[in-house]
């Protein structure tokens, strides 16, 4: 009786996390699988050199926010990840934490610790975006007489409409997409969510002209297949992109120094949305965002474009004016 009270094991605890949790339970797409699994295997090499233990040595009890931190700074410093990668690595860390708290009581001050291991502050990227007459430069590059070219305007045209993720562009099935009287195309996003975005007119008519050219295209095909028949990648997509890119560079050289990515594309349709006077809310339900917080990256990027343009419209005399601190005091908090 007191073996089945007892907790369990760290390296049980966490073959559950994987199967039981967030296959199960969570049902999380195997691309967050991955990245939790790669996190815990650099993790668990890292403490086996630190404190000497192989992984199925180690107990929750070693899992503390000592560990964590120096876990953390060795990513920074000696493996030269990013502040960002550095906070992914952590989400996974405390995802399986709390998972853990439920799991065994004996363990909660050693996963009280861990938990307190905060975020780190990063620096938030200045959004890349392209022009209107860029995106249909790069839309219109690709051969219109060769299947893959037809493939990619197709795959490009529908990316800029829907400002879908590439993940959720090469999931894409035949009988995702309706071409009727509302065209309208259904999008697996994060967290196994699903969300409708409509179709333009000239979206619709680009993908009737591009399934004329699917072989014997049934509803669970893919829309946008590999030579093969198969699903693409996301590094096909990405390289096809820099075909596309480097092909319309000859009429738009300014394309050449831009680095360009599926996801620049999605951010390019948030912004021209949010150009064209579209609610930030409804540009939220757009891209599959869960909180309408994380869109006002693009209002902010709008607001510092427009600041910057109005600054430029300044008369050319006009002094700026310059806070002036009222006393010493004032000023040494200025200074700061």
């Amino acid at each position: 009786m007191a073996d089945s009270l007892a907790p369990p094991s760290f390296p049980a605890l966490l073959q559950r996390f994987f199967t039981e949790y967030l296959r199960e339970q969570r049902a999380v797409s195997p691309s967050t699988v991955a990245a939790y699994r790669d996190t815990f295997r650099l993790m668990l090499l890292f403490a086996q050199r630190t404190i000497g233990k192989s992984p199925t040595e180690l107990a929750l009890a070693d899992i503390d926010g000592t560990l964590i931190l120096a876990f953390l700074d060795h990513l920074e410093r000696e493996r030269s990840n990013s502040v960002r990668s550095r906070n992914a690595r952590l989400s996974a860390i405390r995802s399986f934490l709390k998972y853990a708290a439920h799991q065994d009581l004996t363990a909660l001050a050693t996963i009280e610790h861990g938990l307190a291991v905060p975020q780190k502050r990063s620096d938030q990227n200045v959004l890349g975006f392209l022009t209107r007459p860029e995106m249909e430069a790069i839309i219109a590059a690709p051969d219109p007489q060769s299947w893959a070219g037809r493939r990619d305007r197709a795959l490009f045209t529908l990316l800029y409409n829907t400002g879908a993720r590439v993940s959720e562009i090469i999931d894409l099935r035949v009988g995702d997409v309706v071409l009727d009287v509302s065209p309208v195309a259904h999008l697996r996003g994060k967290g196994r969510k699903r969300r409708s975005v409509p179709i333009w007119k000239t979206t619709a008519a680009t993908l009737r002209q591009w399934q004329r050219h699917l072989p014997r295209a049934c509803e669970n095909d893919p829309l946008f297949p590999n030579s093969s028949g198969g699903r693409l990648s996301r590094s096909s997509v990405t390289q096809r992109l820099a075909l596309a890119v480097t092909s319309a560079s000859r009429s738009l050289p300014q394309l050449g120094g831009k680095p360009i990515s599926p996801h620049t594309i999605r951010h390019t349709t948030a912004m021209h949305l949010l150009q064209a006077g579209v609610d930030i809310t409804v540009i939220a339900l757009w891209l599959g965002h869960e909180s309408p917080t994380t869109t006002h990256i693009y209002l902010e990027a709008d607001l510092a474009m427009k600041e910057a343009a109005l600054s430029r419209l300044e008369p050319t005399a006009a002094t700026p004016g310059r806070y002036r601190a009222p006393d010493r005091l004032m000023a040494f908090l200025q200074a700061l």
